[in-house]
């Protein structure tokens, strides 16, 4: 049976360029970047090397990039950490209002903790407004997070303006740049951003891996305590053999990125072109030209989307309802209720995220079975 991986935005494969600098790291340079014997040495020239590759897409000094386990764990510092540090310049943050729960639960535990927090609502499309954003403000706002592209729908926020609307007000601002790092354009300096979170496993690299930018200046308070690894950012042994994965990964970005947006947003057109000329009642969720090329959000009206996830996973096609990290819920996407959707309208959603080794034949094959299967569903359904 053919097997299609259409949840990219969940995980990406291990790229083999990148599985082979990662066997390397595990069996060869092993040593721990802290020792000062050759073998620390090597692994700390591996480290930095790697510190530096991540720094280029993001167009910052290797000297802000902070590695971390993760995304999560990036947006915990980000927020977290900054509010718990600057607390006696303000109690007030705005957040957007459909960010992923790495941030959002972050937001509620500051909230327990006295913060007054501010939830900017997304528009139809997805899409958190820089006016909403402004409209916000307070005297005591001392941070803002609002992500660059949207996990379940793909929007592309204009993060460039909020950046600049921070920056004129002398407000940090973060943002969660996990789906959109090396995928599309990602200029901090130019866009104004204070913070920024990336995670490894959405570009090729492996789990258990991500980075935080954080500018020059700016101050964090640590989640946790031990050494001095990361400029006391983040404590523990370096996670070296992920990291230097993480480096490739973002050096291949680097390389093939632009090429690659266009490759996906083909394929996803096309894909879109014949669901929509064969279907009746399908609707595209978030904003049809400012997405991830990859993405394509679809309800699907008079089915039940786990029937038709179960189904095309019986025919080798792996889609997704929205997030994985919310996919072992019964309750309906917030992120999808957060655009006006219905909770059933919501629960008739799926998600279908292309990725690098995605080819036209793939696409052919997964519109004749997506087609026919919702063609049966709703057959069944009466």
């Amino acid at each position: 049976m053919k097997r299609i991986y259409f949840d990219h935005s969940a995980t990406t494969p291990v790229d083999p360029r990148v599985a082979e600098v990662i066997r390397e790291m595990f069996l060869e340079k092993f040593g721990n970047p802290s020792s000062l014997h050759s073998f620390g040495t090597e692994a700390k020239d591996a480290l930095e090397e790697a510190r530096a590759k991540v720094a280029t897409i993001l167009h910052c000094s290797p000297a802000e990039v902070y590695f971390t386990s993760g995304g999560t764990e990036a947006d915990n510092i980000a927020l977290r950490g900054y509010s718990l540090q600057h607390r006696d310049s303000g109690n007030h943050i705005i957040v957007g209002s459909i960010e992923h729960p790495a941030v959002r639960n972050s937001a509620t535990e500051l909230e327990d903790l006295g913060f007054n927090v501010t939830l900017v609502a997304a528009d139809k499309y997805g899409e958190i407004h820089p006016e909403a954003v402004a409209d916000s403000i307070t005297d005591d706002t001392i941070l803002v997070s609002v992500m660059h592209v949207n996990n379940e729908v793909g929007t592309i926020n204009d993060i460039g303006s909020i950046g600049s609307l921070c920056r004129e007000r002398g407000i940090t601002y973060h943002t969660d740049a996990v789906q959109s790092y090396g995928k599309v354009p990602l200029d901090v300096q130019a866009m104004s951003i204070d913070m920024a979170s990336v995670s490894s496993h959405k570009i090729y690299g492996p789990k258990g891996v991500g980075a935080l930018y954080l500018r020059e200046g700016i101050k964090v308070h640590p989640l946790f305590y031990g050494g001095h690894q990361e400029n006391g950012v983040r404590i523990g042994t370096e996670n070296l053999p992920g990291i230097v994965g993480l480096g490739k990964a973002a050096e291949i970005c680097t390389v093939e990125m632009n090429d690659e947006a266009i490759r996906l947003s083909g394929l996803r057109d096309a894909l879109y072109q014949r669901l929509t000329d064969e279907l009746d009642d399908i609707y595209l969720n978030g904003h049809h030209t400012r997405r991830l090329p990859g993405n394509l959000n679809l309800t699907i009206s008079n089915i039940e989307g786990e029937a038709l996830l179960m189904a095309l996973d019986l025919a080798g096609i792996a889609v997704s309802s929205g997030s994985a990290c919310s996919s072992g819920s019964k309750d309906p996407s917030p992120i999808l209720l957060g655009i006006g959707l219905s909770p059933e309208e919501a629960h008739s959603t799926m998600r279908i995220t292309l990725g690098r080794e995605n080819t036209e034949d793939d696409i052919e094959y997964a519109a004749d079975v997506i087609i026919s299967t919702v063609k049966r569903l709703r057959a069944m359904a009466g």
